[in-house]
């Protein structure tokens, strides 16, 4: 079953139009090739409330199932993606941010420096990708084959 998502590019440069958001568009082309609907896909600067803004907006919805940033996940003063998801999910899911840094730490020690989390509003996922177009890569591979489950879970599927 095709998994509806937003992806939301954290970025001053990229919301300026001074930079290509290659990690956005790095997100839509493998959800392209997973089969997955891209619904939105929208660009903010790094400030908190326009985050949870958009964060609250299409969980809130109902019409998307899990909502994929990039970008504002590191050690940055302007760096609050993780500040603004925390402040929006009803329930953290810790492993799966483990996971994602995990993986990442297997391709560069920077990895470490991420401090993307993951959790749950009402009945979508959203998951905090670095801003490099490599790390939103590994982070991907990682979510791939959980990304259905997790849908299925949030709709309340839970027979095993």
């Amino acid at each position: 079953m095709s998994v509806r998502l937003a992806i939301l590019t954290v970025s001053d440069a990229c919301a300026a139009g001074t930079r290509e958001d290659r990690s956005g568009t790095a997100i839509a082309a493998w959800a392209r090739e997973q089969g997955h609907e891209i619904v939105a896909h929208a660009t903010v600067p790094d400030e908190a409330h326009r985050i949870a803004t958009q964060l609250i907006r299409w969980a809130d919805d109902g019409d998307v199932s899990l909502v994929l940033t990039t970008g504002g996940t590191g050690l940055g003063p302007r760096d609050v993606t993780p500040e603004a998801t925390r402040a929006v999910i009803e329930r953290e899911a810790t492993g799966l941010a483990e996971a994602l840094r995990s993986a990442g730490l297997r391709q560069t020690p920077r990895a470490a420096l991420s401090r993307g989390v993951a959790g749950t509003r009402a009945r979508t996922l959203i998951v905090n990708l670095p801003g490099s177009t490599t790390g939103v890569r590994d982070g991907l591979a990682t979510l791939a084959p959980l990304v259905d489950h997790i849908a299925a879970l949030l709709r309340g599927e839970t027979e095993h």
